[in-house]
């Protein structure tokens, strides 16, 4: 069983940057692969960058690739989400999730979910 808790949402003008953290409960965590998705409103949930249990492996949407680094720190059981150059269309509560499984852009293949937090991009 793993809990995930994530911060590090806000308001931010169009340029900005934020940092999202992802805390993790358990001692597993290090066998996780570990995502970012997001969802705007009226729309579906939507991959935004996976990175594998050791940090060896990232992937990215098209959509962020470039402005998004993806990163974790098993010894501090977090991962986290750089974000640079935001942008309006970034405007969106941002969860993090947990995947036995190996790195996917699939929502299908993650266990477990946080609560979200919102990321506000002004234009």
């Amino acid at each position: 069983q793993v809990q995930l808790v994530e911060s590090g949402g806000g308001l931010v003008q169009a340029g900005g940057s934020l940092r999202l953290s992802c805390a993790a409960s358990g001692r597993t965590f290090s066998s996780y692969a570990m995502g970012w998705f997001r969802q705007a409103p009226g729309k579906e949930r939507e991959f935004v960058a996976a990175i594998s249990w050791s940090g060896g492996s990232t992937y990215y949407a098209d959509s962020v690739k470039g402005r998004f680094t993806i990163s974790r720190d098993n010894a501090k059981n977090t991962v986290y989400l750089q974000m640079n150059s935001l942008k309006p269309e970034d405007t969106a509560v941002h969860y993090c999730a947990a995947s036995l499984r190996t790195l996917s852009d699939s929502l299908d293949e993650y266990d477990y979910w946080g609560q979200g937090t919102q990321v506000t991009v002004s234009s």
